[in-house]
């Protein structure tokens, strides 16, 4: 990659560098877009004479690398790792972090997922966690022990989308000695930048408003600490659960857009929120835009705009908020979230079924929204239809 592609996100408009960061013309037929290398092995010259540094794609692959230096420069980090899911990012982080014995302090709202992930895998592996309110910086204190190896951060949280500052908690995490982690899935780097901020390590699912166009599963880690994205990168291939070259070169093309695509989810999910807090049946909306939100002014000031993830919460319990789902017609009933298309689920029986009987559980008469770049006012007339107009 040139210099100028990696030069700091502070360097190059944020447009230009998803567009053109990673993204060199192929030297051999000058093709604008990097090819799909669909190769396992690699021709070398002579024994321990790579081209190009490539022996077998689980290590690396050109397409795959295109994508890593895009994410590095997204982020204004100095190594991206690109991998098969989110969850395979965060479990060769935790496991390139952490040893039996290790303590993680974990958000008291966080993807379903993710908390299986401790809950369930890494706890057997002893390490132990305990949950926080990681929007107040005193909580976290509180939760630390000793032990206290890394504090992971979800902004906005899913599905509450609840705030933490980033910049007041890599100061707790920086003064304890622990890596802090931030999960930006909901931001994307165009609208929120973790390592500027302070934070050590920032992890995506690809797979959402990255990829962009539901056709992809993918996740990512990016630091700007070289001699951890050195570790994470020795633990990437060891371990193996890399992206392949087609789901990497997925990923980049949508990348191109996700500047112009976050502006529209922004845009759309501004007005509905702002209409679901004037209608009846809505009860609670949360929405990090809303001036009555409780951490809005943290993401107004670590934030470009508020993103596309809305969750209401509807009078009438659980069967009134399944029924919403059920009812809508252009928001489509489905997990994930971050693509073009709308979406509406319910968090309790769908995303977050895994985090039922813990301090994760998530309100039953809660409604999530992924708004996607559809015209508005189609998108309110469905919402309305959905809550019973």
């Amino acid at each position: 990659m040139s210099d100028e592609h990696n030069a700091p996100n502070g360097a190059r408009s944020f447009e230009t560098l998803a567009i053109h960061a990673g993204n060199t013309a192929d030297p051999l037929t000058g093709a604008v877009v990097p090819p799909i290398y669909q190769v396992s092995t690699y021709k070398q010259d002579g024994v321990g004479g790579l081209r190009g540094g490539y022996e077998y794609s689980r290590s690396a692959n050109p397409t795959r690398t295109a994508l890593e230096e895009n994410l590095a420069a997204l982020e204004g980090g100095t190594r991206g790792l690109a991998f098969a899911s989110g969850l395979a990012a965060e479990d060769c982080l935790l496991r390139t972090l952490l040893a039996p014995g290790d303590h993680v302090v974990i958000p008291n709202d966080a993807y379903g997922g993710t908390f299986r992930l401790f809950a369930k895998v890494v706890s057997r592996w002893g390490v132990e966690f305990s949950v926080a309110d990681t929007s107040d910086p005193a909580a976290v204190r509180a939760a630390m022990t000793g032990r206290t190896k890394v504090i992971w951060v979800e902004t906005p949280s899913n599905p509450l989308l609840g705030i933490t500052d980033i910049a007041a908690l890599a100061d707790l995490a920086r003064t304890a000695g622990a890596k802090l982690v931030v999960d930006n899935t909901f931001a994307s780097p165009y609208l929120q930048q973790p390592l500027a901020l302070g934070a050590d390590i920032v992890v995506h699912s690809t797979t959402k408003y990255m990829g962009g166009h539901s056709d992809v599963v993918g996740g990512a880690l990016i630091t700007n600490d070289a001699a951890l994205g050195e570790e994470l990168a020795y633990h990437q291939n060891a371990m193996g659960a890399v992206a392949g070259p087609f789901d990497a070169w997925l990923v980049l093309r949508g990348i191109k857009t996700l500047a112009v695509r976050m502006d529209r989810h922004s845009e759309n999910a501004t007005r509905i929120a702002e209409m679901l807090t004037r209608h009846p049946r809505v009860t609670q909306v949360l929405y990090p835009g809303l001036p009555e939100h409780p951490g809005h002014e943290v993401a107004a000031k670590q934030m470009r705009a508020f993103g596309g993830m809305i969750s209401f919460r509807v009078e009438g319990g659980e069967q009134a908020a399944v029924d919403v789902c059920n009812r809508a017609k252009l928001f489509t009933l489905g997990e994930s979230l971050g693509g073009v298309e709308s979406l509406i689920e319910h968090p309790g029986r769908m995303t977050h079924a895994s985090a039922a009987g813990s301090p994760l559980e998530v309100p039953s008469d809660l409604v999530r929204l992924s708004v996607g770049i559809e015209n508005a006012d189609d998108l309110l007339a469905d919402l309305r239809q959905a809550l019973g107009e």
